[in-house]
């Protein structure tokens, strides 16, 4: 697998919640830390998603927005 993404982080997918429309996917890194994406139903379907197994977190993004309170 190539991509132009530069942050991909790999991980174990930890958790699979389906829902009516998309998922949510949890990925644990190593040291713990997780990532949780949003993805439809059907995608997560087609690439045959299960708990245990590794999987990318690919980050495509030109914006990084930081909130305080």
């Amino acid at each position: 697998m190539k991509l132009s993404a530069r942050n991909q982080l790999k991980g174990t997918i930890k958790r699979i919640t389906p829902g009516a429309v998309n998922s949510e996917v949890v990925i644990e890194l190593p040291g713990g830390i997780e990532i949780v994406s949003i993805i439809t139903v059907s995608s997560a379907e087609s690439l045959n998603l299960r708990v245990g197994q590794e999987a990318y977190a690919v980050i495509k993004a030109s914006n990084v927005m930081i909130g305080v309170e």
